[in-house]
């Protein structure tokens, strides 16, 4: 599988699947289904709880691998397996190739298996002379397709059933129905004689039961079932990951993995297998079986303390299922060979720094992923922390290193925003917007309207706008973040007014700068631990029970991020805890300490939709505060099909990676306009700039705001 060399053949790509209508129609489709369809699976079960289950049963088995692997060798050999362990993928694919040799093999059968994807065991079967045959469905097609999979449960997602006429026309020599039926019925005769005419079958495995020796698949077609049974062989290629200590640890994943893959509450087949059955066509009447367990990086993931809860996955694709960037372009550019999130962090392991270096800078750290994951996988944090050991490993391109000394230095990162807001008075045309842009940056950027800089930043106006109570009993503090300080001084400013006449006071420390989360998505931890501790530093003196932010992505990384970026050193972890207990968001402070209610607000019920910030309803789990504000400032809200996915702009994503921004950026304003409202309100600055400016560009009738501006406009006086 080809990899682009550099991020701008990457881009290509990327434009190339974009322009695949038909993929992005069924990847649409299949996402709005299944958001559904997964919460019905999952409805009235303690989901937290068994995704605790799953991850404490993996992290344990983890951590004993090699004991695991050497009881279920012993008790697997008892059985009458033979067991082989292949450091490679290489050497696993030459001790199969071997077997195949040895025993006489001509024609081989497979059933769906990611980690013979992975080591690429077709190619070299095939180059040896092996007639080599996929039996899964979807696998089939696009082995004659010679193309690899779209995604790990469904394969051939990607293709339409005309597509599949056409393919099925051209091996049958006859002309095929585009009825998916009659397909399957097709499918189904060519592929029984297979099963009949071959030596050897080849399977993975989700489970391998160290107590008894016994391997479990889980599957939603049969053909697993005859290539583990029909031929006089049995190769299982299994990742040292599947590993468990007994069948109890492999029902608690059993209970999640069919529910999160496909929202069935179980497969149609779930297979157990301990031992070679009988085989009339064997020369001894008995199926000669081997197991060859892959290491291919695993243990070297097993033993690091970051990156350990990767093998946790129990690939139900859903990383995939939920990714709005996965969803424009699928799987064949949003991965290497293991597809979604998960895959972006995998690669890097097992397929080296080259195949993984451009994937994992394409990720809106929505978290979406982690939020989907029956193993509780943080996958948007070692999707960052891959990307920070690469640029550790490559070196750094010339704008990390440029973003890292500016914002590092808080007084050179603010004089060049107070420098740009003058330089910019050519290209806004006297609107708050960058209207005229130079053509290289234009040229990617212009989907969506930019703001201007603000000709006076929050701290310049904050001797004037400061609440002067004469007691208090809310002592808060404001993290404005550098986009509301510099760009948006105006939502600050209006949440400031909410403060006059209610008894709390809110302090503004002006040595506070950028929260640090654009330097960590750029790969940049140290940088972002510096500016952690510049910015804990500066409210050391506020003496204030809250600090409040307007932005939902400060929110969260200050309140998450912190502790987990400083927790390397006592004291600054210690500093960093007591720093994020008092983070708090913007709705939640308005509703549950200024303790808003519907006698202060006045205004026509105008019709509005929410935006619910990633960083909001996943990072900080805030979901119902920002309604509970809209309904209690007198709006008329209007919900709609999905609220809290993603609108693209994930900071210097949308920069990167504009054509993607783009795409995902105009699915929402069209869900938003389906509702009927013309008002838009968000909790994020970044959203603020990302929907706006689309909205702009696209001369949509919806105004966009910050929820504090909403407020503080229908404020009575």
């Amino acid at each position: 599988m080809q990899t682009a060399k550099d991020i701008k053949g990457y881009r290509q790509e990327l434009r190339e699947a974009l322009s695949n209508e038909f993929q992005r129609t069924a990847m649409d489709n299949f996402a709005m289904f299944y958001r559904g369809a997964r919460a019905r699976a999952f409805a009235g079960m303690d989901l937290p709880g068994m995704i605790a289950d799953v991850a404490a049963a993996k992290d344990a088995a983890m951590a004993h691998l090699d004991q695991l692997l050497a009881e279920f060798t012993a008790n697997a050999q008892k059985a009458g397996i033979t067991v082989h362990v292949a450091a490679t993928g290489d050497e696993a694919n030459a001790m199969i190739a071997d077997i195949a040799r040895a025993e006489g093999v001509k024609k081989i059968v497979k059933s769906k298996s990611m980690t013979a994807e992975e080591t690429l065991l077709n190619h070299r079967l095939e180059a040896d002379g092996y007639e080599v045959t996929e039996t899964d469905l979807g696998e089939w097609i696009i082995q004659l397709r010679h193309e690899g999979p779209t995604h790990m449960v469904m394969p051939a997602i990607h293709l339409s059933r005309a597509q599949v006429a056409d393919l099925f026309t051209t091996v049958t020599g006859q002309k095929q129905d585009v009825d998916i039926p009659k397909l399957v019925k097709v499918a189904r005769r060519e592929l029984r004689r297979k099963f009949v005419e071959a030596d050897m079958g080849i399977s993975g495995a989700n489970f391998a039961l160290a107590d008894t020796g016994t391997i479990g698949m889980i599957t939603n077609e049969g053909n697993g079932r005859l290539v583990t049974t029909l031929p006089r062989v049995h190769v299982a290629l299994i990742g040292l990951d599947k590993l468990v200590p007994s069948l109890s640890d492999a029902l608690k994943i059993i209970k999640v993995l069919p529910r999160n893959a496909t929202a069935q509450a179980i497969s149609s087949y779930v297979t157990w297998i301990t031992g070679p059955n009988a085989c009339a066509a064997a020369p001894n009447g008995k199926k000669s079986m081997h197991i060859v367990f892959l290491d291919n990086g695993r243990r070297r993931l097993a033993a690091d303390p970051v990156f350990s809860q990767a093998l946790r996955c129990v690939r139900c694709g859903a990383c995939a299922n939920v990714c709005p960037i996965y969803r424009q372009v699928g799987g064949h550019t949003y991965g290497h060979i293991y597809i979604g999130a998960v895959g972006l962090v995998l690669t890097y392991f097992y397929h080296g720094r080259d195949k993984a270096k451009n994937l994992v800078q394409n990720c809106l750290n929505c978290g979406a992923c982690k939020a989907a994951c029956v193993a509780g996988i943080d996958l948007p944090y070692l999707i960052k922390e891959v990307h920070a050991r690469i640029l550790a490993e490559e070196g750094r391109p010339f704008q990390n290193t440029a973003l890292s000394l500016a914002m590092r230095n808080r007084t050179v990162f603010h004089g060049a925003l107070r420098a740009a807001s003058l330089l910019q008075k050519p290209v806004t045309g006297g609107t708050p917007y960058l209207r005229h842009l130079p053509m290289f940056f234009a040229k990617d950027q212009e989907f969506r309207a930019l703001p201007a800089i603000a000709a006076k930043p929050l701290r310049d106006r904050w001797a004037d706008i400061k609440p002067r109570p004469a007691t208090s009993t809310i002592k808060a503090a404001l993290f404005s973040g550098c986009v509301q300080d510099f760009v948006y001084p105006e939502q600050a400013e209006a949440a400031v007014s909410l403060f006059h006449g209610r008894d709390a006071d809110l302090a503004y420390p002006m040595d506070q700068t950028c929260c640090g989360l654009p330097a960590l998505m750029m790969g940049e931890k140290k940088t972002a631990k510096d500016v952690a501790l510049q910015n804990i530093t500066a409210f050391d003196d506020c003496n204030c029970d809250y600090i409040l932010t307007l932005c939902a992505s400060c929110a969260s990384h200050l309140k998450k991020g912190y502790p987990r970026l400083l927790a390397d050193n006592p004291v600054h972890a210690q500093a960093a805890e007591r720093f994020a207990a008092k983070i708090m968001d913007f709705a939640t402070f308005a509703r549950d300490i200024l303790k808003f209610a519907p006698a202060d607000f006045t205004g026509p019920a105008t019709k509005t939709a929410l935006h619910a910030p990633c960083h909001l309803c996943r990072g900080l789990g805030v979901t119902e505060a920002p309604r509970d504000m809209l309904k209690i400032a007198g709006l008329d809200y209007a919900p709609y099909d999905e609220e809290d996915v993603c609108c693209g702009f994930g900071g210097t994503f949308s920069l990167k990676f504009p054509e993607l921004s783009a795409e995902i950026l105009k699915k929402k304003l069209h869900n938003v306009a389906a509702t009927g409202a013309t008002l838009l309100v968000t909790d994020c600055p970044g959203c603020v700039m990302q929907l706006r400016g689309g909205a702009d560009n696209l001369k949509m009738n919806i105004t966009v705001k910050h929820s504090a501006e909403v407020l503080a406009e229908r404020l009575k006086k």
